[in-house]
C-alpha cells in the first residue's frame, strides 16, 4: 500500500457554491447558524472539502479553524467524498472476534486506500462501522445495500470484482 494519501480532487460548480452563498447569507445571522450551514454545505456538495468550509468562512467570518473543528469533532461530518460504492466493513465485536479486522485490512490493500478515504477514479470508498445488525453472518462487509456475510480475506478480490 503507498504511503502517499489518496485524494480525490475537488470538482465544486458555480451553482453548488452559488447554491452555498444563497444558503449562507439567508441563515449567517441567526445564533447558532454555524451547524445548519454546514449541514446544508454537505447536503449541496455531499461532503466538506477545504474549498467548501473556505467558501464558509469567508462567508460568515467564522474563521476557518473553527469551521475545521467542527468538521471534525462531529462525525456526521465527511472531509473526504463518499465513493459511487461505499463499502463498510463492521468492526463490531462478534464480526471482530470472526476477522472483519484482516477483511478491513485486505480491502485498504486491494484498494489503495485507509479507512475514511475515497479511491482517486471516485469508484470505491471505504468505511468501518460498528454494527450492521447481522451478527449471524459475522464477519460482514455491506457494499452500498448488497450485504456480504461468513467473509474470509479471500473471498473480498471476488467481491470488489463485481463492481469493476
Amino acid at each position: 500500500m503507498s504511503s502517499t494519501k489518496q485524494t480525490v480532487p475537488f470538482n465544486g460548480t458555480k451553482a453548488q457554491e452559488e447554491q452555498l452563498i444563497k444558503v449562507i447569507a439567508e441563515l449567517k445571522s441567526e445564533p447558532g447558524a454555524l451547524m445548519p450551514i454546514m449541514q446544508k454545505a454537505q447536503e449541496i456538495y455531499g461532503y466538506l472539502p477545504i474549498e467548501v468550509q473556505t467558501i464558509i468562512s469567508d462567508e460568515t467570518g467564522i474563521p476557518l479553524e473553527k469551521i475545521y473543528g467542527v468538521a471534525t469533532f462531529y462525525s456526521q461530518f465527511a472531509l473526504n467524498p463518499k465513493g459511487r460504492y461505499q463499502i463498510s466493513v463492521c468492526l463490531g465485536t462478534a464480526c471482530y472476534v470472526k476477522g472483519s479486522g484482516d477483511v478491513y485490512s485486505k480491502l485498504m490493500e486491494l484498494l489503495g486506500i485507509v479507512g475514511g478515504e475515497c479511491t482517486p477514479d471516485g469508484k470505491f470508498s471505504l468505511d468501518a462501522c460498528r454494527c450492521v445488525g447481522a451478527c449471524g453472518l459475522a464477519p460482514v462487509m455491506m457494499i452500498n445495500d448488497d450485504v456480504y456475510g461468513r467473509l474470509t480475506v479471500d473471498d473480498i478480490a471476488g467481491i470488489l470484482a463485481k463492481y469493476q
